[in-house]
């Protein structure tokens, strides 16, 4: 079991209890030991690391005052969330001014949809010999494209604007071979009436990592392009839930317009960000709320000084050891598969069973299955996974054999 305060705490989360005495048939009674339970769905969210904590139960105490207070406990409140922004920030390679905070991933998902479309009938409703280039050449039904392997909080939003004969969106299926959307995939689903492109950074159940890089390389060329032939530029977005706290992420790197955070999923609490480049300036953000003027009133409300600050702390602690993360990730997972490689793989007849039938088998070139993980580096999987799997921990959070 791990020897860390967050995995315990999520081992007593799940009832670990001691089993009642049992007797055997000769009459004599022995004590059945507690079953050993260790959390395997850090996917779902991650226990809380005891510095984020730390973080939380300092900003409730120290700094609760309203931060848009001008008053001593105010400005307390405002330099902390202004610490947090400037750790966001850091974290993903951006600029603090690029980020927004928001409730969680589903808030960050909808408001990127929302802004796209907004934006869309701004750039449509505009007078002069442009805009009517546009609108000859978009019509009147913005469009959109995205994976068929999106999070619901990017799918049911998209097939609700479907619904509501709003919006037209495309459902790239992901490869049979590699799991990913494949980028010539995406880019030929796109038309002229395209405002924005949302494939997710890395899958939460297969682990595989999408193409965002190249995407987003592609994407400038098409808008450079489409530019020229007097469209609007298309834009890019990434869901990156499962990727932060994995594996390093640079926003200038992946190229994208917009980036959700999401901090449970790396040993945060349950609030979000959302990464806009060049805020307001170089790409549009359209609020779905209106009230104090929070967050440069793109996202309205008091803030949530204690989550934010927990998120801050966070992102911080990826920052300093998301080497150490990741390096201890792929070790967890290479371990794993080669257990379950021992323990459940076969051979007859160049078959691989029930391993098989789990679609958990590595794969050659040509999609055909090998019988065996152990024998397959890890550079013969199809795609590049997010080494996220399931048993993740960072380093410090290993189990015992």
């Amino acid at each position: 079991m791990p020897g860390v305060t967050g995995m315990e705490a999520a081992a007593a989360l799940s009832g670990d209890t001691q089993r009642p005495l049992s007797g055997p048939p000769g009459g004599r009674e022995e004590e059945i030991l507690p079953e050993r339970q260790v959390y395997m769905d850090y996917n779902a969210t991650t226990p809380l690391e005891p510095d984020v904590i730390r973080a939380m139960t300092e900003a409730m105490r120290e700094a609760w005052g309203n931060p848009s207070s001008p008053y001593p406990a105010g400005r307390k409140a405002k330099d902390v969330i202004r610490a947090a922004r400037g750790s966001l920030a850091n974290m993903i390679g951006a600029t603090p001014q690029d980020i927004v905070f928001t409730s969680g991933g589903t808030e960050s998902n909808n408001l990127v949809i929302h802004s796209a479309l907004r934006h869309f009938h701004k750039v449509h409703s505009l007078k002069g010999d442009m805009a009517e280039c546009h609108r000859q050449a978009l019509g009147a039904m913005p469009h959109f494209v995205t994976c068929t392997v999106e999070h619901d909080s990017i799918r049911l939003p998209l097939e609700h604007l479907v619904e509501e004969q709003v919006a037209a969106v495309t459902f790239v299926p992901v490869s049979q071979v590699s799991g990913r959307a494949e980028v010539d995939d995406v880019l030929a689903a796109v038309r002229p009436a395209t405002c924005l492109v949302t494939v997710m950074l890395a899958n939460n159940e297969t682990g595989v990592v999408m193409p965002i890089p190249e995407l987003g390389r592609r994407l400038r060329a098409l808008n450079q392009q489409r530019a020229a032939s007097g469209l609007p530029a298309v834009l890019l977005h990434t869901d990156a839930a499962q990727a932060v706290g994995k594996r390093r992420v640079d926003v200038g790197e992946l190229g994208v317009d917009f980036l959700t955070i999401v901090g449970h999923k790396f040993y945060g609490p349950r609030i979000g960000a959302l990464y806009v480049r060049g805020l307001g300036v170089l790409t549009p953000l359209y609020p779905m709320l209106f009230g104090g003027g929070q967050e440069r009133s793109f996202r309205p409300g008091t803030e949530n000084t204690p989550m934010i600050a927990g998120l801050g702390k966070a992102a911080e602690l990826v920052t300093e050891n998301c080497e150490a993360y990741e390096a201890h990730m792929r070790d967890v997972r290479d371990y794993l598969e080669e257990r379950l490689a021992a323990a459940w793989c076969w051979h007859s007849a160049g078959r691989c069973w029930p391993a098989w039938e789990l679609r958990a088998t590595r794969t050659t070139g040509t999609g055909r299955p090998r019988c065996c993980w152990a024998v397959a580096s890890p550079s013969t999987w199809p795609g590049t996974r997010s080494g996220s799997a399931s048993a993740v921990a960072p380093p410090g959070r290993r189990w015992t054999s």
